[in-house]
């Protein structure tokens, strides 16, 4: 950055007050909520990740320095909520990914079940499960709930990727088969109330804060 697109010190200062001020509207919030999904307290505090984000970057644009603080990145914000105050219904949105990380056991697994519920030699999906990997799969999510598969993934040859759950907000329950069609199509994140992700990339995340902080203690090369 050109010396003349530098920011003032004034624009610094501003920046700060910004901060200074959501951080009373956050403290203001928090003190009148009404609940864990207190929309003013969600809101103050996307309000304040918001103003401290545009201090830390003027302050280094202006001073070569930073904050302190750990600002919520975008991509894991999620946007101001514009569903209904008091939902008549709700919609559970899931995913969860998997790996075939050991096929030969997904494999036997399916060829089991097969042998169980019918004849595996019999034509069809079921005499093909011991062989076709999307025949075991097929076998598999039809014998077990996904929360059973979950739990038991490792048992059937998977491997855990990503996952997210989120719980939307509606104003009434669709009409039956409505949406089967095209049951993902109008996820709408802002009618998001909560979610819940999993990933390997925050025990990454937490394992590099907790180096860190070792290294601070100690000394690098200690």
């Amino acid at each position: 950055m050109s010396d003349a697109a530098q920011p003032t010190a004034a624009e610094v200062r501003a920046a700060a007050e910004a901060v200074k001020a959501a951080l009373d509207r956050h403290l203001a919030a928090v003190e009148r909520r009404t609940g864990d999904d207190d929309t003013a307290v969600y809101e103050a505090f996307n309000a304040l990740a918001t103003a401290a984000e545009a201090y830390d970057e003027i302050l280094y644009d202006r001073y070569d320095e930073v904050t302190p603080f750990e600002i919520p990145g975008a991509d894991g914000a999620l946007p101001p909520y514009t569903g209904p105050d008091e939902p008549h219904a709700l919609s559970l949105l899931i995913r969860r990914d998997y790996a075939v990380a050991e096929p030969n056991r997904l494999l036997a697994q399916a060829r089991r079940l097969a042998e169980i519920d019918g004849d595996p030699d019999a034509p069809g999906p079921a005499a093909r499960a011991g062989v076709s990997p999307l025949a075991a799969l097929g076998v598999l999510f039809g014998e077990y709930e996904p929360d059973e598969i979950a739990s038991r993934h490792k048992e059937f040859g998977l491997e855990e990727g990503d996952s997210t759950l989120w719980v939307t907000a509606a104003d009434e329950l669709p009409e039956p088969g409505e949406w089967l069609n095209a049951p993902f199509e109008h996820a709408d994140p802002e009618r998001i109330i909560c979610r819940f992700d999993v990933s390997a990339v925050f025990d990454e995340e937490d394992d590099a804060d907790i180096e860190d902080a070792r290294e601070e203690a100690v000394g690098p090369g200690a």
